[in-house]
């Protein structure tokens, strides 16, 4: 009867043995703080700018499947998808929400006053009414800005196409950040003379016509804002403003590789990767998102297009090429 006895209570003993592993393990996955991503659409700079979060995260000890577990959601431009993946992740309790581009933000933040949200790829947060101000949140948004330089942008411009005096603008009109960057471009080209011509789309499908709108409306160079619909479809503004031999001058380093001549740009793997940064302080409790001021990239540089400068005729003075990193 006694080994009987030593037998079963040898089971019992692995028995709780099990037990006391599977709730470590249970605790462990407890442990991870969970994070969502929520971004627009895809294309090469936001793609960029999500890689530079990752990274960014994890420079600081924050690495997916670690102590983190990253939850990638893409709304592919949708709106309804936007909200669905918002409502997603309040429902999930995220612990923090990256939201990559302005209508990614704009819909997290309208799902959740509570989750902290940190932006990237979004121009303005106080004309896109996600904080009080850029130096105090006051809520449970902040991040990184893309303000590029729009004047530098006019002056790289007039350096390019030599007695440039009608500019085409084309940007998405429900994009409130598109909006800002080309009524600042307006003011600034004004001092120089120049007259901006306006052309507005609504999506993807509205490009071709409002490329040719433009082009029928003798533009001599056409300004791109950093714009997502634009962004994610640039080669069909350039199968419009190539034949036509008029040059494209995209505010977006991304964009400018896939249809324009030239930019000054931020780098959004640096800007995803500074908010990445951002987003450590939060989770290690280092700062409130609250009191996080919106942060700006300092280290703008130039982006030449070299091939499609070349098919239109376009020489890039050495003068400007020291720019270029």
């Amino acid at each position: 009867m006694n080994w009987k006895k030593s037998i079963a209570v040898a089971l019992s003993a692995v028995t709780i043995m099990a037990m006391v592993a599977g709730c470590g393990s249970n605790t462990a996955t407890n442990d991870q703080k969970k994070i969502g991503v929520i971004q627009l659409v895809e294309h090469p700079s936001l793609d960029a700018a999500n890689k530079g979060f990752v990274d960014g995260l994890a420079s600081k000890g924050y690495k997916d499947g670690e102590n983190i577990k990253l939850d990638q959601q893409n709304a592919q431009a949708d709106q309804s998808n936007l909200n669905s993946i918002a409502q997603r992740f309040v429902s999930d309790k995220k612990d923090l929400v990256l939201a990559i581009a302005t209508p990614a933000a704009q819909t997290m933040a309208n799902a959740s006053h509570d989750i902290p949200i940190m932006g990237t790829a979004i121009t303005d947060y106080v004309t896109a009414k996600l904080v009080q101000s850029n130096e105090h949140p006051g809520g449970n948004v902040s991040g990184t800005s893309d303000m590029t330089p729009v004047e530098k942008e006019v002056d790289l411009i007039i350096a390019l196409v030599p007695n440039v005096k009608r500019i085409g603008a084309i940007y998405t009109s429900s994009e409130i950040n598109s909006q800002l960057q080309v009524e600042k471009m307006k003011a600034y080209a004004a001092t120089k003379g120049i007259t901006v011509v306006e052309a507005t789309v609504s999506n993807v499908n509205d490009i071709q016509q409002a490329a040719t709108n433009l082009v029928n409306q003798d533009v001599q160079a056409i300004y791109t804002p950093t714009d997502n619909v634009l962004a994610s479809a640039m080669a069909n503004l350039a199968q419009i403003t190539d034949a036509a031999k008029i040059p494209v001058f995209a505010a977006d380093e991304g964009m400018t590789m896939t249809g324009g001549v030239a930019t000054y740009s931020v780098d959004y793997y640096k800007l995803g990767y500074q908010t990445g940064l951002m987003a450590a302080k939060v989770l290690s409790g280092e700062a409130k998102i609250s009191d996080l001021a919106i942060e700006t990239q300092k280290d703008i540089k130039l982006t030449v297009n070299e091939e499609r400068a070349k098919k239109l005729g376009i020489t890039i003075p050495e003068a400007l090429r020291k720019d270029m990193k």
